[in-house]
């Protein structure tokens, strides 16, 4: 089978998103089909992909503007017979939309064109972004645009039982429920490691955060646990909003992007894991939290939901009570 990968976000930019769509690359390549990816350019300059596995996929990579609030995100803006000529060459069997928004709509455009089927993962709460980027008013119209693109496609998959309610609503009914996996040899308790806790925090009970530091994440919010005695807030990732909880969070200790056994690492040798944001459609670093053998302290909707059992292996709280969060 021929698909075609249509990404709202890629490589080099790493997230949620582009990674589910290595992921979706290698399961396609182990069952033997052929895949394209279509997604952003980073830039003016070609993007370089020399070193990236992409399991032998092919790519093909537009033209695109930054996000103003976060340049890393870049938005395709390609013409619509562009993507089809694109398409039509490769001549998909099926395509695939990561996380649809504009070069989702593009695509579902193209596929009626092409008279191919689309399945589409929603996986990015672009309507809890919108307001997270300032932009309100653009609710009614974010919420407009998800709902007719997810009508037209031929099946959309959500990860979450909340994820699943919120399409509902806006009328989408050809939903399939679609969990996500997690890497049980890379995430365990047994990386656990004393060195790097003596390392990074001696002595201290480690509260750990995993993920893009960004408005929608809500990192801030772990100022209230900033000052617990006898620990410490470990941040990985990285993201606009770094500069800003570097300076609210003078104590906390930002150790970047981490990947790969790194990442393994780290998150095995916390004491804790926090994950604050409440726009979450699943929160797989949630789940690798609870493989490595940490308990989870989340907000109590979307995604956490499903993931978290409160008082087995971690604790929901109120969404926005931070008081809560920091009694848990």
């Amino acid at each position: 089978m021929r698909v075609a990968v249509l990404a709202e976000s890629f490589l080099p930019h790493m997230n949620g998103v582009t990674g589910s769509v290595l992921q979706i690359l290698r399961h396609l390549a182990n069952e033997g089909h052929e895949t394209l990816v279509i997604a952003p350019k980073a830039g003016d300059v070609e993007t370089d992909l020399r070193g990236a596995d992409l399991s032998g996929a092919r790519t093909t990579m537009l033209r695109s503007v930054p996000l103003p609030s976060y340049p890393q995100v870049r938005v395709v803006f390609a013409r619509a017979a562009k993507l089809a000529a694109h398409l039509r060459e490769f001549r998909p069997d099926v395509i695939h939309l990561a996380s649809p928004f504009v070069l989702g709509w593009q695509g579902t455009a193209a596929a009626d064109a092409l008279k191919v089927p689309v399945v589409a993962v929603y996986q990015t709460d672009v309507v809890a972004y919108a307001q997270k980027y300032g932009l309100p008013a653009a609710t009614s119209i974010v919420q407009s645009h998800l709902a007719r693109l997810h009508r037209r496609s031929t099946l959309t998959l959500v990860p979450s039982s909340a994820s699943m309610s919120q399409l509902e609503g806006l009328g989408i009914d050809r939903l399939r429920r679609w969990g996500r996996g997690v890497d049980a040899i890379r995430f365990a308790p047994e990386h656990r490691s004393a060195a790097w806790r003596q390392r990074v925090a001696p002595g201290e009970t480690i509260i750990g955060y995993v993920g893009r530091l960004a408005p929608e994440k809500q990192v801030e919010d772990l100022a209230a646990l900033h000052d617990l005695p006898g620990s410490r807030l470990v941040i990985v990732g990285d993201g606009p909003s770094r500069p800003a909880l570097e300076r609210s969070l003078p104590r906390a200790v930002f150790l970047g992007h981490l990947s790969g056994d790194a990442l393994g690492e780290a998150m095995a040798s916390f004491d804790v894991f926090v994950h604050p944001g409440e726009s979450e459609t699943f929160g797989q670093t949630i789940q690798e939290a609870l493989a490595a053998g940490v308990p989870v302290v989340a907000t109590g909707t979307g995604g956490p939901v499903d993931l978290v059992r409160s008082s087995v292996d971690g604790w929901l709280y109120r969404p926005g009570d931070l008081i809560d969060l920091r009694a848990r």
